[in-house]
Order: structure tokens, then sequence, then C-alpha cells
């Protein structure tokens, strides 16, 4: 292992370009210690992944199944978990493993499915004695045009925050239940540093819509809800993290920025590398400190320029709002 320069570091991770690429991966990834996590960190442990499908999903369900992890791989629609279903079983029966593999259905954006998921989930695995350790939210929406949900939000702001802190919370029993303590990651984007929090417009009804800045503005909420998240589940012994991926070559990308692929596709990171830190986030030992936000396994500040930086009082007013239409929870 080679000792990582922490100013070279951070040059990479200001530079975005090198930080972001899969240039940036392999400079870092030759300075982590071989065995973080352990080969068999996951054993025994149960985690669930939504948007598992395909892309960065599928490649932290490989990722956690590679630790000895059960894995609950959520999608839409089942059919949606076939193709990756069989590659991650592929992928480890060739390197001599096997995998605890499970799909979920569940609508994420919508809150009302959101609840008899976790409901269901939440039964079955106290009938059979099981609990949940590790909720991985990387589920995501990049709408061309301003789509609502199911209960009347704007897409993004659903798929990416209110289902999954709905889900999160619901499912608190399953997680209290971690002999280890639980954690929840979050799977951001590097996009939300060029958003500020829209505090009072949180549903982007206001202006021109553009997918791309609903999708970076969504994911500033995650970022910045963190530490709210953190506090309210501490009494559950609940971690929570936000981590950004980095360029990953994914379908989703593909298909949401077809011109950004384009010209960074000689430097896109594969999806096992984008989702390298959210499976370390939920294995390694000891936990990293809760309500953090990671790239590439080194804890990053969450805005880099005054105008994005959101004060106390504006967080505050945002949780508010997703205790009020998420939990139907004022307090």
């Amino acid at each position: 292992m080679i000792p990582i320069d922490h100013g070279i570091d951070r040059f990479l991770d200001r530079s975005i370009v090198l930080g972001y690429s899969d240039l940036g991966y392999r400079y870092r990834r030759r300075r982590w210690p071989p065995d973080d996590p352990g080969s068999e960190a996951l054993v025994g442990r149960r985690a669930l992944v939504t948007g598992a499908g395909g892309g960065l999903g599928e490649a932290t369900a490989l990722g956690l199944a590679r630790l000895g992890g059960t894995v609950h791989l959520l999608v839409r629609a089942a059919p949606r978990a076939e193709g990756a279903l069989r590659r991650i079983s592929d992928t480890l029966a060739a390197e001599g493993r096997s995998a605890a593999l499970v799909v979920e259905e569940c609508d994420v954006a919508d809150l009302d499915a959101v609840r008899a998921f976790a409901a269901g989930l939440a039964q079955r695995l106290a009938s059979s004695g099981a609990v949940l350790d590790v909720i991985v939210h990387n589920a995501g929406v990049l709408p061309a045009t301003r789509t609502e949900s199911a209960d009347g939000h704007e897409l993004s702001v659903a798929t990416h925050v209110l289902g999954p802190i709905l889900m999160t919370e619901s499912l608190l029993p399953a997680l209290a239940g971690s002999d280890l303590g639980a954690r929840v990651v979050w799977v951001a984007s590097g996009g939300m540093y060029a958003q500020s929090l829209h505090v009072h417009d949180p549903d982007y009804r206001r202006g021109r819509y553009r997918g791309a800045a609903a999708y970076a503005r969504s994911k500033r909420m995650q970022v910045e809800l963190i530490g709210c998240m953190s506090q309210r589940w501490a009494p559950q012994r609940v971690s929570v993290y936000a981590m950004h991926p980095g360029w990953a070559a994914t379908s989703g990308v593909t298909n949401a920025l077809p011109m950004f692929t384009t010209l960074t596709r000689p430097i896109l990171r594969s999806p096992e590398a984008g989702a390298d830190t959210a499976v370390w986030l939920a294995a390694t030992s000891p936990a990293p400190p809760s309500g953090t936000f990671w790239h590439d396994r080194q804890a990053r500040p969450t805005s880099y320029h005054r105008g994005t930086q959101a004060d106390p009082a504006q967080v505050e007013v945002l949780w508010q709002w997703v205790q009020a239409v998420g939990l139907g929870d004022e307090a």
C-alpha cells in the first residue's frame, strides 16, 4: 500500500475532471488497504439496495454480495432485476463464490407503495428472526420534462429524497435490530456542488425546468439532510452517510446525458469503481462517523463555493417540509 498524499488528493478533487474520472479512482485505490473491508465483512448481514437493476445499483449489490451479505435488490418491477441477478450470480460463480439474492418490488417515488413495501419487508424479516443491517439508496431518475409522482411531487425529489427517507423511517424496527448498528448510504452526485438548496421551491414549480438541474437540486437535498437524518435515527443506532460516485459509465448516464458521455467516455469509471465507496461505507470497520459525505473513501466538503453553502436555518426549513409531506410528521 502506498501512503496517500492528501495534497494531491485535494488537487484531484478540486480539479473535478481528474478526481471524478477513472484517473482519480486509479490513483486513490492503490493507496487503500487491500483488506478493507475484509472479504467476509458482511457474512451474516443483510442489505437492501434500491435501483439495483443495473448500473451503480447492480455494482453495489455485487460488491455487498462479494463480502458475504444477503442482498435484496429493489426494482420498480421484478423483470428489471433479471439481468442483474444473472450477471451477479455468474460473476460470483466465476470467482468461486455464491450469492444470497432476493428481488423486491417498489416504486420509491410512490409514498403509499413505499409504506406497503416497508411494512411487508419488516414483517417478513421479523417472522424469520432476521434484521436489516444496510440500506443503500441508489434509485435515481433524471426526467427530461417536469413530471410529478403519484403524490404530486416533482419526480426527482420524490425518488431521491421523500421516498427513501420514508422507507428508512418505516424500516427502523428492522434496522434497530442490527447488533453492530445499521448503516444507511445515500448515493448522491458530484453535480450537487453546482446547486444551492432551494428550500422555498423544493418541488421545482418555479422557473424553467431542467432535468439535470432538478436531479442535482435533489442530490443537494440528500447531502444537506444527512445530519438531520443521522440525529433522528441515532437512538436506533443507525449511521447515515452520503457519497458521490464520480463519473461512472452506466446506461442511466448515457441515456440522460448522451453528449457528456460522448465527451468523457475515455475517462469514465466502471460501475464497480463508482460503487466502491458505497460498499466500503456499508462494510468497513469501525464504522465512519455518521452524518458525513464521502468520495473515494475520503470525507469531503459539501460545498466549495459560498453561493452553494446552506445555513442551518435553510436545512431546518427543508427538514420540516420533508417531515410534513414525506413522513406526515410536523415535529
